[in-house]
């Protein structure tokens, strides 16, 4: 992101992808959160519409510092939706629910952006027929332009669900993880969730973790791609 572009040097495409991704990340942010909202207002939660957090506008959902670590450095976070689990019939199942909202949101806005992009590269390779439809070259260059948006739309929705899927707090993960965690075992790892964490960010800031996590999204993009790909002119 910008941390990286300063790093290397300033060039043009570098700040294109700087803007392209801003709009990205507010729109991904803002409803992954909503989606933790909806789902826990759905089980019997109504804190997050009390809190005005069941809307898509970006200004509700915004950490500025995670905000501005995913410039930096492409890794950040929204602030975290008000859920009280003692509205859910059953805590634990609720907490499990709602935290998986969050990626499955995401997962969702990457495959359509993922279809999208197709639909455009489609598009692209008909080009004589296309700017006959567009009727100038500049509404071309607009096609090419929110191509490289839906390209960077699908590829970092999935890199969010990866992201948070990661089984330790604070991420949408660690409530899964803790649902599925047997009981005898779910007190041991809670006296060292303090620990696993500051690891865990520690590995994330570093780069550590680059490697395995555009592993999995880049496995994500492989699948939309094959499923889209069913669809003969696409």
């Amino acid at each position: 992101m910008i941390f990286d572009l300063l790093r290397g040097g300033f060039e043009l495409t570098d700040l294109i992808g700087v803007l392209v991704t801003i709009p990205v990340v507010l729109l991904s942010l803002s409803f992954h959160e909503l989606a933790h909202g909806y789902v826990a207002m759905k089980l019997g939660d109504p804190t997050a519409r009390y809190y005005g957090r069941i809307t898509m506008n970006p200004l509700k959902h915004l950490d500025p510092i995670g905000a501005l670590s995913m410039l930096f450095f492409g890794i950040g976070w929204a602030k975290p939706v008000p859920i009280n689990p003692m509205n859910f019939r059953n805590p634990k199942k609720g907490m499990a629910l709602t935290g998986l909202a969050g990626p499955v949101s995401n997962l969702i806005l990457s495959f359509v952006g993922t279809l999208l992009y197709r639909i455009c590269i489609a598009v692209c390779a008909m080009e004589p027929v296309a700017l006959q439809i567009l009727g100038s070259r500049p509404l071309w260059l607009l096609v090419l332009a929110i191509q490289l948006f839906l390209w960077y739309f699908s590829y970092m929705n999935a890199m969010l669900a990866i992201f948070n899927l990661i089984p330790v707090p604070p991420f949408d993960g660690s409530r899964i993880f803790y649902f599925i965690l047997p009981d005898k075992y779910y007190f041991s790892v809670m006296k060292y969730e303090r620990i696993i964490m500051t690891v865990t960010l520690v590995l994330l800031f570093t780069g550590a973790l680059d490697k395995p996590l555009s592993f999995a999204t880049e496995g994500i993009l492989t699948v939309f791609h094959f499923i889209i790909g069913l669809v003969p002119f696409l």
